[in-house]
């Protein structure tokens, strides 16, 4: 059991190590657009299934609530997390609207919509992308594998390199502290 343990941290710091290497540009980028999008009165969007709809949640938590420092609180929703609008989105026009329908009521112009995705093929995730550059949105998607279809839906992808979904979720998660500590000091300090 020990040496299974000391191989999946051994994956896991590898796969960070990699993130390192090859996303650092990309996260400061998105740190960028999230200070631009609420500088200028836009809010955020966060979307995913599953796991990922976990790590939306807790993104969308880090910005309205706080990370580290005590500010304001900073415009945001997570699309995964009201099970009425969920199921009533899912029953009335299928699984694969439950985003975009949101998108539809929610977002405008100048807002920033993030899709969390392991596969980067989740349906609803990139219908409800393509909606919001429709609508004037920047697009962001985190996502894992090769990117799927999604990294060409999105106007900045960040693709964590493994095809091993938990060490995808552990990149995802390990970019979102990042972000949300960044942003904070950007804007706060």
């Amino acid at each position: 059991m020990i040496t299974e343990i000391t191989s999946q941290l051994a994956a896991h710091r590898e796969v960070i190590a990699r993130v390192e290497q090859e996303l650092s540009p990309k996260i400061a980028e998105m740190v960028t657009l999230l200070v631009e999008t609420f500088e200028h009165g836009g809010k955020l969007l966060v979307m995913g299934n599953g796991g990922s709809a976990a790590d939306a949640q807790h993104f969308v938590a880090e910005i309205v609530g706080r990370f580290k420092m005590e500010r304001r609180g900073l415009p945001a929703i997570a699309l995964s997390t009201d099970t009425s609008i969920l199921t009533a989105i899912g029953n009335d026009y299928g699984f694969d609207m439950v985003f975009t329908r949101q998108i539809e009521a929610l977002a405008v112009s100048g807002d920033l919509v993030v899709g969390i995705s392991t596969s980067g093929n989740s349906p609803n995730v990139m219908q409800a992308l393509g909606l919001a550059r429709e609508k004037g949105c920047r697009t962001i998607g985190l996502l894992g594998k090769d990117g799927g279809c999604i990294k060409d839906a999105c106007d900045l992808a960040l693709i964590v390199p493994t095809n091993d979904t938990p060490r995808v979720q552990e990149g995802h998660i390990t970019i979102i502290h990042i972000v949300c500590d960044l942003l904070e000091k950007k804007m706060f300090s």
